[in-house]
């Protein structure tokens, strides 16, 4: 048998950046929807309703990795 050495060519590296193109804020949802590979709609309606009851549930998890996520 031969052992394969390397990387798969067929597999891409994804990194986790705040978004430039898909951003309305921070572009915190942007990039992890670009490093997800889903809509950041969906980001920012989990965002949204996390907000709701009161403000800190969304709001601090979103300025923490807008500090922590680093910019494209």
């Amino acid at each position: 048998m031969s052992e394969r050495k390397g990387k798969n060519m067929n597999t891409t590296q994804h990194v986790l950046r705040r978004s430039r193109r898909n951003r309305m804020i921070a572009g915190v949802c942007g990039g992890l929807a670009e490093f997800f590979g889903i809509s950041a709609f969906w980001f920012r309606l989990a965002f949204f309703i996390a907000l709701l009851p009161g403000g800190v549930p969304g709001l601090l998890p979103y300025i923490l990795l807008w500090l922590i996520i680093p910019a494209e």
